[in-house]
């Protein structure tokens, strides 16, 4: 059984896991929550500089901008200019261009684009004939934003304004992309020490709790354990004693009508009565041959005198004695394993060679031992009429309780018992595996 250093490491090892999947967990929240905020808060930058666009574009160009810009007079494009430098460039905005629908620059605060002429892409034409604005990362590798290039990204915003006479043209503004990033980060750096304090103090509340949790549930386990190793312990005292009992009472007053009987049977006087009595004093006889054999059968060997393989031994020498033919291996095994796995490999190998002679009609039982790993394994195998898991469940659904209870008693002690046909031809094969 595990001792308290044992329970107290694995309470940490446990606890370890739980902390360090939780600082996982963090980080990944962490670093979500920072991609997350930061796109949120670009959009949010994208969508003033859309509406800041809206604000300058119709409230300050719009007014300006007239038929003789579209003809490039000097007097018109100098009046734009100067709405445009006082009022509509600033630390963020460092670009306007407006566009007629056939792709000339009208009018630029950078002068040597004015006059020129580009294709316009397909988006820009469809805002000027739907009268939307749209938003979108500039490709500074086209020949009218040369002049950008130096900004090394820049968002560009567009939406059509008219002239008096109706006539749509293409305001376009151009902000500094590292703006609208320091607007995400901004955010980020707002949100950030509530989103990640609340889950700090949240894994600082939860360690203390897994701790406590887990230190009761290896208490819980321990108990578990000390139940378990009395049940067995109680078990082989009881079977010692039902033993004795039965060598010392039974047997021997049997034993006694036995020679009585025999006694009679060879006196002078009883005739045709003698067959009879000789006949009954070999009953008896059998009947003393048979407790004799139970009493060898329900004493638990003791494992601290004699290894396991010993009593393995032993057990497959006494089905022998009924003809059967039997076969053991062992590989690994050690002289000397804890006394609650020897006992439950004993247990179970017992229980399949009891259930191989007087149940399956078997020929021959093979038993094979080994230990690996840290788990110690002993596997019955018989040529009988075979059964399996299901049919194993419906005879404890009978009253034949002898596998269930084993079961149980190895499930509680971290092992596994596994009870499965061989063949389609018959035969079962009876495994258990325990920790050592």
């Amino acid at each position: 059984m595990a001792g308290p250093a044992s329970g107290g490491r694995l309470v940490a090892v446990h606890v370890g896991r739980f902390a360090l999947a939780g600082v996982v967990a963090l980080t990944i929240l962490g670093l979500a929550t920072s991609i997350a905020s930061r796109r949120v808060g670009e959009r949010e930058a994208v969508s003033d500089a859309r509406t800041t666009t809206l604000v300058k574009a119709q409230g300050l160009v719009e007014p300006a901008v007239t038929d003789d810009l579209l003809r490039g007079t000097a007097p018109a494009v100098a009046r734009v200019d100067g709405i445009v430098r006082d009022h509509v460039l600033d630390r963020s905005l460092v670009r306007v261009k407006i566009w007629t629908e056939g792709g000339t620059i009208i009018y630029s605060d950078e002068p040597r684009l004015i006059g020129s002429t580009y294709q316009l892409a397909d988006d820009e034409v469809a805002a000027i004939r739907s009268g939307q604005i749209a938003a979108d990362v500039s490709d500074l590798s086209k020949p009218e934003n040369r002049y950008e290039r130096s900004q090394r990204k820049l968002l560009e915003v567009y939406l059509p304004i008219r002239t008096p006479s109706g006539q749509p043209v293409l305001f376009e503004a151009y902000y500094r992309y590292a703006l609208v990033q320091q607007n995400g980060r901004r955010l980020w750096n707002s949100f950030a020490p509530i989103a990640l304090g609340s889950l700090v103090m949240l894994q600082l509340v939860q360690v203390p709790l897994a701790w406590s949790l887990a230190r009761r549930l290896a208490q819980r386990l321990r108990e578990r354990e000390g139940l378990l190793q009395r049940a067995l312990d109680a078990s082989e005292v009881e079977r010692r004693q039902i033993a004795s009992d039965l060598h010392d009472g039974v047997v021997q007053d049997l034993a006694g009508v036995a020679y009585s009987l025999a006694a009679v049977a060879r006196s002078p006087g009883n005739g045709d009565g003698a067959g009879a009595i000789e006949k009954s004093a070999e009953t008896v006889r059998a009947s003393i041959r048979a407790l004799r054999s139970l009493v060898v059968d329900i004493y638990p060997p003791d494992f601290g005198e004699e290894p396991l393989r010993v009593a393995l031994a032993d057990l497959l020498e006494r089905a022998g004695e009924s003809g059967v033919g039997t076969d053991l291996e062992v590989t690994g095994l050690p002289d000397r394993l804890p006394d609650q796995a020897s006992r439950l490999i004993y247990r179970v190998a017992q229980e399949g060679v009891r259930n191989a002679l007087r149940h399956a009609g078997a020929t021959t039982i093979q038993v094979r031992a080994e230990a690996t790993s840290g788990r110690a394994s002993v596997e019955v195998a018989d040529d009988g009429r075979g059964i399996d898991e299901a049919e194993t469940a419906q005879a404890a659904a009978g009253g034949h309780l002898g596998l269930r209870a084993l079961r149980g008693l190895v499930t509680d002690a971290g092992g596994t018992l596994e009870v499965r046909r061989r063949g389609p031809d018959g035969g079962t094969t009876l495994r258990v595996e325990v920790p050592i």
